[in-house]
This record gives structure tokens, sequence and C-alpha cells, in this order.
């Protein structure tokens, strides 16, 4: 019942996406756009809910939906969509308009030249910006304007760490604070510059409504209904009945132990965004927790990051934050709850979601925590009948490697792009959606990822210094986090399972 409150939310939130985002540039009906987008999770869900007791999907229903799907998303897309609508500028400046009312009849070659949108610089900041640009850092061959931006294109003379800034703080010599200096690769792998309208500029504020980013009082309520659901989740996962707390309301306090777990874990790893977030001076909300009065009591926490970041290595350092704070309260989380669990015996149907019986061998982390926290106690062809805490820590885990996924805009496609760069972040996140669905045939517990990362964006937004690439040491802690999320997806081995007697 839970997954099918999970699907639902997931439908509806990409519906809301979807009438958002393409629902302005095509006349396509938006549940017929939804409909394309979701056919392979419906017909896989479709599929389950008639044949609960089986495991495999045959394959042609998992890879004709999806093959089709995009096509016909795309088509759908085509079909309907809105031809651009010319723009006429109301950027002219008032001698501009005198002589137009003086000037003669001109020719119609001359009369669509002037109905070219203006450049967003004249002919004396044009001088200027290509003098920003040293020989000897960036040879500047050509400048192209786009609606918006402009883009500087030529070769790189120096080293990237050494030439945004040099070429950045020339150009806010001359511009202030009007445009945002972007510096990216070609698909070529060819630098360049593009200069984009600050919406963060003076001028732009002062004509903007100011947005009150931190709202502690709206954190603190979503925190206290978190705690509550989740406290409720917790008594229920105890073994307390709703009958029972309607007679002793005080027994919801044995929900306790999984609720203040898990908000610590989710707690954590949301504080450590923030807080390497302001380190880098990256205007952030709060964190956010998302209760719900089902399934786990809560659909995790987030925070909103409204302005871009300054280089990759902000980018790595924001996105393995979460991550490692939360794994680093998981681990003793794990430990204490597994410490007071029970050994049963082995179900016959083996469900990762089953806290009564839960066989620890679908993960070679757990099984090895497991092993270190129970001991002897647990031997081969044992399940776990895992305490609260421990329910709370081995969810944990799971929102770890969930993360860790690197596809888009989750904490592991932010550390792959920063790593090496959008163009192979993008292959990367694609190549793992597939291996996601091919393991969601094996596993039918991962239907509900590969939902999710068919949903994820793909891409990730740049950095402005999208070039600078991370040190060795970065380098090192993101292969570190991504071997992270292999043992703990990866099952026990049959040799170090008979090592561990499990």
């Amino acid at each position: 019942m839970e997954l099918i409150i999970l699907f639902l939310l997931l439908s509806t939130i990409s519906y809301m996406v979807i009438k958002r985002n393409i629902g302005k540039i095509t006349t396509t009906p938006i549940w017929l756009l939804w409909l394309a987008l979701m056919s392979p999770p419906l017909i896989w869900a479709g599929w389950y809910m008639i044949n609960p007791n089986q495991n495999s999907m045959p394959p042609i229903l998992i890879f004709i939906p999806l093959l089709l799907s995009p096509l016909l998303y795309i088509w759908l897309i085509e079909i309907g969509k809105i031809p651009p609508k010319k723009e006429e500028s109301d950027h002219q400046s008032p001698s501009t308009m005198e002589n137009l009312e003086k000037s003669p009849p001109e020719s119609e070659s001359e009369n669509k030249e002037k109905n070219k949108p203006p450049h967003p610089i004249n002919a004396q900041e044009e001088k200027a910006l290509r003098d920003c640009f040293p020989w000897g850092v960036y040879y500047l061959q050509k400048i192209d304007y786009l609606p918006q931006a402009i883009l500087c294109m030529g070769k790189l003379m120096t080293a990237p760490e050494k030439a945004y800034p040099m070429v950045k703080n020339n150009l806010e010599k001359v511009f202030e604070d009007r445009f945002l200096v972007i510096f990216q690769e070609t698909l070529q792998g060819q630098p360049f510059f593009a200069l984009v309208p600050n919406p963060y500029s003076n001028k732009a504020q002062e004509k903007l409504p100011q947005e009150k980013l931190t709202r502690p009082g709206m954190a603190l309520v979503l925190l206290l209904l978190t705690i509550l659901t989740t406290t409720i989740i917790g008594a229920e996962i105890s073994g307390v009945q709703v009958s029972e707390l309607e007679t002793n309301p005080f027994l919801i306090l044995q929900g306790l132990p999984y609720s203040l777990s898990l908000i610590a874990i989710l707690g954590i790893h949301e504080l450590s965004h923030y807080l390497f977030a302001v380190y880098y001076q990256i205007r952030t909300t709060l964190p956010y927790f998302i209760p719900i009065p089902f399934f786990l009591g809560t659909f995790g926490a987030f925070i909103s990051i409204k302005s871009p970041m300054p280089n990759r290595k902000a980018v790595f350092d924001v996105a393995i934050a979460g991550p490692i704070g939360g794994f680093l309260v998981t681990i003793p989380v794990l430990v204490w709850g597994l410490a007071y669990s029970k050994v049963v015996p082995m179900p016959e149907q083996i469900n990762m979601l089953n806290f009564e019986a839960l066989d620890p061998r679908f993960s070679l982390l757990f099984a090895i925590i497991s092993k270190i926290a129970l001991g002897s106690k647990l031997v081969a062809d044992q399940a776990i009948g895992l305490h609260p805490a421990a329910v709370a820590g081995y969810i944990g885990l799971i929102i770890t490697a969930l993360n860790l996924m690197p596809v888009g805009q989750l904490d592991g496609g932010h550390m792959v792009h920063a790593m090496f760069g959008q163009g192979k972040a993008l292959i990367i996140g694609q190549i793992t959606r597939i291996l996601v669905i091919m393991l969601a045939l094996v596993r039918g517990e991962f239907l509900l990822w590969a939902i999710i990362l068919i949903f994820m964006p793909v891409t990730d937004q740049p950095a402005l210094n999208d070039v600078t690439e991370l040190d060795n040491v970065r380098d090192f802690l993101g292969l570190l986090a991504l071997i992270l999320l292999i043992t703990i997806l990866l099952p026990l081995p049959p040799t170090v399972a008979q090592w561990l007697n499990l």
C-alpha cells in the first residue's frame, strides 16, 4: 500500500513539473504528455500488482516501454510546439527614438537589421570587453550575442584556475555586478566564457521584492510535525497497535528511538549541506523536513540553493558533505540498534523492507556491520528482527546509497559533475539509470529506485567556473564515496558469507 502511495506522489510531482516547464512550449494536453512519460512505471507497477509473487519481469515489458516512452514524449511535444514570438525591444534610448522619427524611410533589408534585438552592450563596452582578455591568459577570437548571454570564444593560454579569476576581475571592473561570469567547456572540450544577466545585482535587487531565505519558524514547525509522524510510525514498528494508543497514549513514546535516530540522520545530512553552502557564501534556505503520516513517517529533508555554485570545488564539497555527515551518524545508530535486535528464522519471501525478519546478506556493508554487532548469535540462514533504532540506521544506509547515485541532481550526480565535468557526468548518469533498471529486474524492490531515477533530471547546473578540475584529495574522496555506494548495494558474496558464517 505504501508503494502505491509513493507512486501516486511521484506521479503528481511529475505532472506538476511537466505542467510548469513543458506546458509553456507546447499545446499538447499535459495529461497526454504525463501518460507518455509515465507509461513505463505504469506498466511495471501494473505487472507487479498482477504478479506479486514473481520477482522477474519479462524483458520485453522492460525495454520496449523504456525505448518508446521518450520517443513518444518528444513527438507529442513537437507536434504541439508553440513557435517563438518575435519580441520588440523596449530598451531604446530617447536619442535613438528621436533619430528614428527624423530618419527617412529605409529599405526592407535595413528594417530587418533594425528589428534585430539590440546588443546588451554598446560598441564602447564591447571594446572594453575585448580588453578584459589578456592574450597570454585567454586569446579571444570572437564574441557571439545570444538572447540571454554573451559568448566569448577563444583559446585558453594558461591554467584554468589562473585564467578565470583574472578575467572575472577584469570584467567586474568594467561591468561591476551587471553580469555573472561563467567559465564552461563546449562538447569538444574547448573552454569559453559566457556573460549572463546577474539576477543578484544591486540594480536587480532594487526592482525585485526581497526574498526571505531563512524561515526558522517554518523549519521548526516542519521539524516538530516530522518528529510526531515518525514517532507514531516508530511506535507501530515497535509493535504498538492503534487501539492500544487510544487507550494508553503514552505508548507512543516507544517510537522515540526510531524517530530521534532518523531525525538525527536526516538532519545532520542536510545540515552538512547547509553549513558548506554557507561557507562558500551560497544563498540557501534552512533545512526543511517533509512529514508524512504513513510509510516511514517522513519523505526526508531538503535545502534549496538559490544562487550558482562558484566552482567545481564548491559543488563537490557541498554535495559530499551530506552523505558523509549522515553516514557518520548512521553507523553508530545502526550498531546500537542491532545490539538490541533479535535473530529470527529466515522468511520464505525475502524483502528489503521486512523489518521483522530482514536478510542481512542483501548488502555487503550491512552484513559486515550486523556480524560485528550481533557476533556469534547471527549465523547462516538467520534473519534479523530489527530494533526501531536499527530500522532508522538501516534506512540511513538506504538514504546514503540513494543520494550517492551518480545521476543528475542527486548528491552523487553533483559529485561526478565536479570530478569529471558535465559531459562525462551526463554519460555516467545515463549508464547508472540503465544499471538500476537491470538491477530492478533481478531484485524487484529496486523498481521504485528505477522510477525515481527515470524522473530525475540527468543534467546538473554548471558552476560559474566549471572548467577548473578538482585536486587529487577530492577525487580520491569521490571514488571512496562511490565505493561506499557499491558496498551498500552489492549483495554479500558467497565466499565472504562462508567466512562470516552467514
